[in-house]
């Protein structure tokens, strides 16, 4: 960095910048005749994290990059170039930076120190009132950039999860449909022999009796392994007594389903010996289809359900306006959205949600960040096994809404700072230090 003679052509740099178009001139050369006027060469710094702010400074020409250090790795916040002011602005109660600047190519600034802003207010007001109308655009621009940065980031982790959430469904359906497809275009003979064979109008009904009251048990039937076991031994053991080819593939569906060697001995004093291997392809397959449809079907519900889970997250199609919200809604879209972070490390969720609570009026969309954030710092902290709870309940003219984690708590020592802006704990990468401070401000 080097500290160069002033030039007259300093008062027309700065009379082309936005900033100072309406500034005379006499207080723009005052300006500089208070500064010193340098070059930084590529590559240097203007400034770096810890170090005192004690200067205004007013780039003249070239660029120069932010760059944010966080425990050890950096991330690039943006390129600033001619026109833009930084460093300390009257008024302003910044001590020291918290970003590099770096040049990126020959960059010559205006400085003025600090100690000259009381001064200025006499000078010009004007002047002063311009850079301090510049710093509250900058401080807004800054505060914009840093909350669509941690919504990207937090649309990131949901795409994440939502990509995971929905891969499994997703591959069922696709598995299923394949399975359903050599199913229907399966053992043309079988088929003749099912097709050809002589029962009864009332020997159908017989069969289908027991058919459909298998298919509707199967909804709520559960059984041990042992038992399943057991029930696939008798029922593979029956069906090659009487002669019928792949009898454990025909088991392990009987069994899903609940049929037992009671029904089998039923269903053959009904038909006979002589259709007795095409009826138990028939049912076979019958219940193999009634399977595989079911799952393919709830695979769908739940693409379906997460589908509602991130229109009723974002709130699409609402309007801007404060309404009527239901924060046991809110609550569980937001859970679901977060699964795939509880199932990560095994984090068991208690929810004990008041009944009846009633609405508040607010914005759905911005409360459902407050539980994101809350809820993702909680898990993020938490060791694997951990538990959350998440607890509403009424609190007189108030709802309170209660996330508690068995983590191993803030420490006391920065307690006082978890809300400032940009204050994280977490790696380059993983947190912005904005999710606290959008909780309070929402």
């Amino acid at each position: 960095m080097k500290t160069l003679p002033k030039t007259p052509e300093l008062l027309s740099t700065l009379q082309s910048f936005d900033t100072f178009q309406d500034i005379s001139p006499e207080a723009l050369q005052w300006m500089i005749d208070q500064s010193d006027y340098k070059l930084y060469e590529a590559g240097e710094n203007l400034f770096q994290p810890g170090q005192a702010v004690d200067h205004m400074q007013v780039i003249l020409q070239g660029r120069y990059v932010v760059r944010w250090e966080q425990k050890g790795e950096s991330r690039e916040l943006g390129v600033w170039e001619a026109g833009y002011i930084t460093g300390v602005l009257p008024f302003s109660r910044m001590k020291e930076a918290r970003a590099a600047g770096q040049a990126l190519e020959p960059t010559y600034t205006l400085e003025l120190h600090k100690k000259h802003f009381v001064e200025m207010v006499n000078v010009s007001y004007e002047l002063t009132q311009a850079l301090v109308a510049f710093m509250s655009d900058r401080v807004r621009d800054f505060t914009t950039m840093q909350f669509q940065n941690e919504k990207l980031m937090a649309l990131g982790k949901l795409s994440a999860g939502l990509a995971h959430e929905l891969n499994n469904p997703a591959s069922a359906m696709v598995r299923n449909a394949e399975e359903l497809y050599k199913k229907v275009h399966a053992s043309p003979e079988k088929f003749k022999s099912v097709i050809t064979m002589r029962i009864t109008p009332e020997q159908t009904d017989q069969v289908n009796a027991i058919l459909f009251s298998r298919i509707e048990q199967a909804k709520t039937l559960d059984l041990s392994l042992l038992e399943r076991e057991e029930r696939m031994d008798d029922i593979a053991d029956w069906l090659e007594d009487h002669g019928i080819e792949n009898g454990e593939d025909i088991a392990e569906t009987f069994v899903d389903f609940g049929v037992t060697e009671g029904d089998l001995d039923t269903i053959h004093d009904i038909v006979g010996d002589g259709p007795i291997g095409p009826i138990m392809w028939w049912l076979e397959s019958t219940l193999s289809l009634e399977n595989l449809v079911s799952e393919i079907q709830e695979a769908s519900n739940r693409i379906s359900k997460l589908v509602k889970s991130i229109k009723d997250y974002s709130h699409m199609d609402r309007g801007v306006a404060m309404e009527a919200v239901d924060i046991h809604e809110g609550l569980r879209s937001t859970l679901t959205m977060l699964k795939h972070k509880f199932k990560s490390k095994n984090i068991q969720l208690v929810k004990n949600l008041a009944p009846e609570l009633p609405n508040v009026k607010g914005f759905a969309g911005e409360l459902n960040q407050v539980w994101t954030n809350l809820i993702v710092n909680a898990i993020d902290a938490m060791a694997p096994g951990g538990e959350l709870s998440v607890h509403t309940y009424p609190d007189r003219e108030y709802v309170r809404v209660d996330i508690t984690d068995n983590g191993s708590g803030i420490p006391e020592d920065i307690q006082t700072r978890i809300f400032e802006p940009f204050f994280t704990t977490k790696a380059m990468g993983e947190g912005t230090g904005m999710g606290l401070d959008i909780v309070r401000k929402i």
